[in-house]
């Protein structure tokens, strides 16, 4: 994985069904976290990392994230008229970010699968895979840092992971290794949503994955595990046995915004950083009774 990163991969193919009934014709991936939906959050830390093609991996329902990455004419035409300069800025720049191109999975068979339909797009080279829900707030962008990671282990596969205490681990895939520098471990194997007593860590893989195209044939002969899906982990420790890999504990805070309280969470973070909404938005915090 010596050559540059070019590609990333954004599975959006999901149902959505922790938010409905917000999501019964909405994309997940487009809930608004602020005045940004989720998705372009994350697209943005990629190309922020240097990526130039996103491949979004779609399901049934989901035209309204092609619809926001692709020129609005009448919109902008109006914005334009009515001298609304600011606004026409935001509405085009959704749609200069990236080269976008979209493929859709046609069953939900889970996230190592949504990963192969990638596959003919991807092509004979290193990508990422970036999950929408996973918001990372950082300076330097998460992915970025996975990158660095990479290049200093000959371009190594690396997955992000954070520490997660108690029963929240059993909803991750976990991996087992050894710390070889602060911060980056060496991958000996990985288990998919351990329970809790049988977990090989508290090192939790969140949703960044830089990958080497040999993975594929790898998931293609994965077989369906936890949840009856075809998981992406299965495949990573099968290729975590055939080359060097990394787990990497990135710098910045992680939100969960596939969750509702995480979403909430984030909301309210993501608008007290906001120059334009901090100040007021903290004053109406405080004027709050909480009991």
């Amino acid at each position: 994985m010596s050559q540059k990163i070019r590609k990333a991969v954004f599975p959006a193919a999901g149902l959505g069904t922790r938010f409905l009934p917000a999501t019964k014709v909405q994309p997940k991936e487009m809930l608004p976290l602020v005045d940004k939906p989720l998705i372009q959050y994350v697209v943005e830390e990629a190309i922020n990392s240097g990526i130039e093609d996103v491949i979004v991996i779609t399901g049934r329902g989901k035209y309204a994230i092609e619809d926001h990455f692709d020129t609005a004419f009448e919109l902008e035409r109006t914005l334009e008229e009515r001298g609304k300069t600011e606004l026409l800025a935001a509405a085009r720049q959704t749609s200069n970010l990236a080269n976008f191109a979209y493929v859709r999975q046609q069953q939900a068979l889970g996230l190592g699968h949504a990963v192969l339909v990638a596959r003919r797009l991807v092509g004979d080279e290193p990508f990422a895979v970036l999950l929408g829900d996973d918001i990372i707030d950082s300076e330097v962008p998460c992915l970025r840092q996975m990158i660095e990671v990479s290049s200093r282990y000959g371009g190594a596969p690396v997955v992000a992971v954070q520490e997660v205490e108690g029963e929240a681990i059993s909803r991750f895939g976990v991996i087992a290794g050894e710390e070889i520098e602060p911060n980056v471990f060496r991958v000996d194997d990985m288990v998919e949503k351990p329970r809790r007593e049988e977990a090989p860590s508290n090192l939790a893989i969140i949703g960044r994955y830089l990958l080497t195209p040999d993975v594929f044939p790898l998931l293609e002969q994965t077989r369906a595990g936890v949840g009856g899906e075809i998981q992406i982990t299965d495949g990573l420790r099968r290729l975590a046995r055939q080359r060097p890999f990394y787990g990497y504990r990135f710098t910045g805070k992680r939100h969960d915004a596939g969750d509702k309280l995480g979403f909430l969470q984030a909301t309210v973070e993501f608008a007290l950083k906001r120059p334009d909404l901090g100040g007021p938005f903290r004053d109406y915090l405080k004027s709050l009774k909480l009991d």
